[in-house]
């Protein structure tokens, strides 16, 4: 993979770099995450969640959990217990203090934590989540490892990702989306001017589809489906721990 990082000028590790850049969009990221996705982000959560609920899952790691929304979703699959870690601990902070106001201490837990090194014992939970997250991940590869070393026998694995869309019209309307209004707007509320020009060209460079699926096959996962979302602007990747 690319060695594309938020701060050119910085010789700091993608890792350093992806906890510095959401710590300081934290207080912004989820009106600009809504904003700037139209609130479609919101429907493929809920898509997500429907997919993972199949396989009536109790505990569910969320990684790159970030504010915790996708957390929080996940209820609705019955879960009993949802663990949630990220590496920005601002984006953790705001995610805890959403899940106080909610009342959810009990169900929910957010915690600051490494997509590369999880803090988690082998097999602890029966569903692991990432959304929005694994192309921020320093090593795919890595990063697909540990969600499969923490997941139980016959675990699922979901991940949410934007991707490329190859119709031609939708492509060109994305590209010019994300190569002008996004890094402007996102720039001008988020006060940060490389976090919302990092994002939009780490989607370009993420190995999506077919070749997101042979990581995932290398990692271990079997009965690997995908789904395309909204002209293929986004996608769900479901695997099984076999």
């Amino acid at each position: 993979m690319s060695e594309l990082k938020p701060y050119r000028d910085s010789s700091a590790g993608k890792k350093v770099q992806i906890a510095t850049m959401f710590d300081r969009i934290a207080p912004r990221y989820d009106f600009l995450n809504h904003t700037l996705s139209f609130g479609i982000d919101k429907m493929w959560r809920r898509k997500a969640i429907r997919l993972i609920s199949n396989g009536k899952p109790e505990t569910i790691l969320d990684v790159a959990t970030g504010t915790g929304d996708f957390a929080i979703a996940a209820l609705k699959s019955g879960a009993k217990k949802i663990t949630g870690i990220d590496i920005s601990k601002e984006m953790v902070a705001v995610g805890i203090e959403k899940v106080r106001k909610l009342g959810l201490e009990d169900k929910i837990e957010l915690m600051t934590g490494d997509s590369e090194a999880i803090q988690f014992p082998d097999m602890t939970f029966d569903a692991a989540t990432v959304a929005f997250g694994v192309r921020n991940f320093e090593n795919l590869g890595e990063g697909l490892d540990e969600l499969f070393r923490v997941l139980k026998r016959g675990g699922t694995l979901c991940v949410l990702e934007f991707s490329n869309p190859h119709q031609p019209l939708v492509k060109f309307g994305y590209n010019l989306y994300s190569r002008y209004l996004l890094p402007w707007f996102g720039r001008m509320v988020s006060g940060d001017k490389s976090a919302y020009t990092y994002l939009p060209e780490s989607v370009k460079e993420f190995p999506d589809g077919e070749k997101f699926i042979t990581f995932m096959k290398e990692s271990g996962f079997v009965q690997i489906r995908e789904y395309r979302l909204t002209f293929g602007i986004a996608t769900i990747y479901i695997g099984k721990k076999g």
